[in-house]
């Protein structure tokens, strides 16, 4: 008997309640024993990210009280650049009881084609599309989780507007980054 698991990925810079929304949804609908949530360790397109460590942190703090879902330092361990692919291929191999599905919004489904190997990934994996708002100049969708942005919510933090983000982060996760100082730095040069 297979346990059905499904993967989460992303650079959680940092994890906020859209990313939450994501994950409950899919506990709650799809069929599915367990959703793992996997931090990037290097973003494949360079993009400048907090530390590791903290974005860790943060995804604990943010899924980390819903049933039936864990965080995984699995990046971390392969180190070097992240890559879908590569991931997906570990945990196949090392949890060859495990029915894998991935975890994409829709609003990424145009980019798979430059995705490394993603023929491969659909080969070990299940897709999960989830319906997300569009990005600019995409066709309009129903947009079933909310338009959150990681970038806006970084932009607020690195002016101290907290009280702009208190609603789009878990509360534990706007704690850390307070505590922690992070994203201080963006736009300071």
């Amino acid at each position: 008997m297979s346990k059905s698991v499904a993967v989460f990925g992303g650079s959680f810079n940092p994890p906020h309640i859209g990313h939450v929304m994501v994950v409950v949804y899919v506990r709650s609908v799809a069929l599915v024993d367990e959703v793992v949530v996997v931090p990037c360790f290097i973003h494949p397109f360079a993009k400048e990210l907090a530390a590791f460590e903290d974005r860790l942190a943060m995804c604990r703090a943010a899924f980390g009280w819903i049933p039936g879902v864990s965080v995984s330092e699995l990046e971390r361990e392969l180190g070097g650049e992240s890559r879908t692919l590569r991931t997906m291929q570990t945990l196949a191999s090392r949890h060859p009881d495990w029915s894998l599905q991935l975890v994409v919004g829709s609003d990424v489904i145009p980019e798979t084609p430059r995705w490394f190997g993603f023929d491969e990934i659909k080969r070990i994996a299940r897709l999960l599309v989830l319906d997300r708002p569009p990005r600019e100049g995409a066709s309009p969708s129903r947009g079933l989780f909310p338009d959150v942005s990681s970038s806006a919510i970084r932009e607020a933090c690195s002016r101290g507007d907290f009280d702009a983000v208190r609603e789009l982060l878990p509360n534990r996760v706007l704690e850390h980054i307070r505590a922690r100082g992070l994203f201080a730095q963006q736009g300071d040069g």
